[in-house]
C-alpha cells in the first residue's frame, strides 16, 4: 500500500488529525500550480498572496470532501475545488471593476450576434466596428478582462458549487449511468465542434492553454508573441465560444 493511500485510510476511517495534516501538505503544491495558471493580475485589492490562501481553502475543502470510493484521482478533484475556492474568493470580493465587467458583456454580445448574423467568426475589425471603438481600444478591452480571470473556458462549463462537484462526480459515474455517459458525450461533442470553429489562432492558444497545460508565457514563445497577446487571443476565444455555446443552454451553461 503507497503511503499516500495508508494516509488517506487512516484520515477517512480513523479521522487521524495527523494524517490529514500531511495530506494537505503533500498536496499543497496543487495551489501555487492553480494560482499560477488563472488569468489574475494581483493588485491593491486582492495580492498574489492572498490568492494562494484562498487557494489553501480550496485544497482543505477537497481533502475534507474527497471520496475514496470514487475513481477519481484526488488532483484532478482538488484542482476544480481549489479554482473554484479562489474564484468564488473573488466573486465575494466584488473586486472587478464595473467597467471591466461592463466591457465583458458587450464583447460577449457583440460576438454572439455578429457571427449568427454572419455565420463566421467575425473579424476584429467587425466586432470593433459593432461595438464603437477602435481595434486597439477592444484588444486592451479583451486584455483587461483576460487577465481578471472573469473569462474562462473552464468557468463558462464548471462554475458553481454544486456543478463543479457534478463535474468531477460525473467523470467517475459516467461508466455506470447510461444516460450520464450519453450527457458527457454529447457535452464534449458540443465543445469540441464551437472549439473547431475557431479562427485557427485562437484555436491554437485554446488547445495549448487547456489540452496542453502550457502557461501563457509558453504559449507566447510558442507563437512569437508577447504575453499580454496571448491573453487578448484567449479572451476573444473564449468570447467566441460564450456566444456559440450559449445556444446550446443548460446542458453547457447551467454555470456561466
Amino acid at each position: 500500500m503507497s503511503h499516500n493511500r495508508e494516509l488517506w485510510q487512516r484520515y477517512k476511517q480513523k479521522g487521524d488529525a495527523h494524517a490529514r495534516h500531511e495530506i494537505i501538505a503533500a498536496y499543497a503544491y496543487l495551489c501555487r500550480y492553480v494560482v499560477d495558471r488563472m488569468l489574475i493580475r494581483p493588485n491593491a485589492v486582492v495580492s498574489y498572496d492572498d490568492l494562494l490562501g484562498h487557494a489553501i481553502v480550496g485544497l482543505i475543502d477537497a481533502v475534507d470532501k474527497f471520496d475514496l470510493s470514487r475513481d477519481v484521482k484526488f488532483e484532478t478533484y482538488a484542482i476544480v475545488r481549489i479554482r473554484g475556492a479562489v474564484l468564488d474568493a473573488l466573486k465575494a470580493l466584488d473586486w472587478l471593476p464595473r467597467s471591466v465587467r461592463r466591457s465583458e458583456a458587450e464583447l460577449k454580445r457583440a460576438f454572439a450576434a455578429l457571427e449568427a448574423q454572419l455565420g463566421r467568426p467575425c473579424t476584429d475589425a467587425e466586432a470593433a466596428g459593432a461595438l464603437g471603438i477602435s481595434v486597439d481600444d477592444m484588444n486592451n478591452a479583451l486584455a483587461d478582462i483576460g487577465q481578471s480571470a472573469v473569462l474562462s473556458l473552464e468557468e463558462m462549463l464548471v462554475g458553481s458549487e454544486e456543478s463543479r462537484t457534478s463535474e468531477v462526480a460525473g467523470q467517475a459515474n459516467s461508466e455506470t449511468d447510461p444516460i450520464l455517459a450519453a450527457e458527457l458525450s454529447e457535452r464534449k461533442r458540443l465543445i469540441a465542434r464551437a472549439i473547431d470553429s475557431l479562427p485557427d489562432r485562437e484555436k491554437l492558444v485554446i488547445s495549448l492553454y487547456y489540452k496542453e497545460n502550457m502557461t501563457l508565457k509558453e504559449i507566447a514563445a510558442v507563437l512569437g508573441v508577447s504575453e499580454s497577446r496571448v491573453c487578448q487571443l484567449h479572451s476573444k476565444a473564449v468570447v467566441r465560444l460564450h456566444g456559440k455555446l450559449a445556444g446550446y443552454g443548460d446542458l453547457l451553461l447551467s454555470a456561466a
